[in-house]
């Protein structure tokens, strides 16, 4: 393990502070990992969908919460990119609040001259434009594979069953509709990409952590830290990385995407 690596940008998403599913403990040890010049929160930070039926808020989350501002505080540049699940703060777009600049989307340029587009990703899903209700449904489906899977997770460690097991990921490679549902959001988001003329796009919303290119474009998504534990970062040179950080000591699997210099 690499203690207090220097990184040029961290990319986050779907934290879900304020939920029983958020691994703040796995983000806490990640941040203590990184150091960086620019973190980037792209939606789904704060829960306030679960807050509405109950709150879950741990003193890890609190730590979460404090090292953010910390970083900020510090020197670090932090956006905030409100997501469908944090929605009311998009009401603050423009402003600051502790030295966190509140954006609805931001093109970032990477040192290797890459533009990129960040944005949550919401607007690309149908469901939550136009089916608030059935959106609501889904997620409560989701927390609860969440937690199942939460326990199912400690009967594997009980028993020693090497490696990890996602129900939640499970569900979502196994059922067809899911599977369309994500090719279908990737697809609207590099077309947007595309029409705008820029390089690519991190997002994150659909909890599905990718890094690859499509027709020449770069997708990332930043999965989340729920079920994956996933980030995005860049590297001072303008490598993007996928990191999957599985437990709160070490970082599982790394994925790395090649520097290429700007057309």
């Amino acid at each position: 393990m690499i203690a207090h690596m220097k990184v040029r940008s961290i990319f986050l998403s779907d934290i879900h502070l304020g939920t029983r599913g958020c691994q703040a403990e796995s983000l806490i040890a990640f941040l203590r990992e990184y150091e960086t010049d620019h973190l980037f929160l792209l939606g789904d930070i704060v829960d306030f969908w679960a807050m509405n039926r109950s709150i879950h808020w741990t003193p890890a989350q609190n730590t979460v919460v404090q090292k953010v501002l910390r970083r900020a505080r510090h020197g670090t540049k932090v956006w905030l990119i409100p997501g469908n699940h944090d929605e009311a703060l998009r009401e603050y777009v423009g402003a600051s609040f502790g030295d966190i600049v509140i954006a609805d989307e931001y093109v970032h340029e990477t040192a290797a001259g890459k533009r990129l587009l960040l944005l949550h990703g919401d607007e690309f899903d149908q469901v939550t434009r136009y089916h608030r209700w059935l959106a609501i449904l889904g997620d409560i489906g989701y927390n609860l594979l969440v937690r199942i899977n939460a326990w199912l997770s400690w009967v594997r460690r009980t028993l020693r069953i090497p490696g990890y097991w996602s129900l939640a990921g499970y569900a979502k490679r196994r059922v067809k509709r899911a599977i369309d549902f994500i090719f279908d959001f990737e697809e609207a988001v590099i077309h947007t990409v595309r029409e705008r003329g820029l390089d690519g796009v991190i997002c994150g919303h659909i909890h599905s952590a990718a890094l690859r290119e499509v027709d020449g474009l770069l997708y990332l998504n930043c999965g989340d830290w729920v079920d994956s534990c996933t980030a995005i970062v860049e590297h001072c040179d303008g490598a993007l990385e996928l990191i999957e950080w599985r437990n709160a000591s070490r970082a599982a699997s790394v994925v790395p995407l090649p520097v290429r210099a700007a057309a």
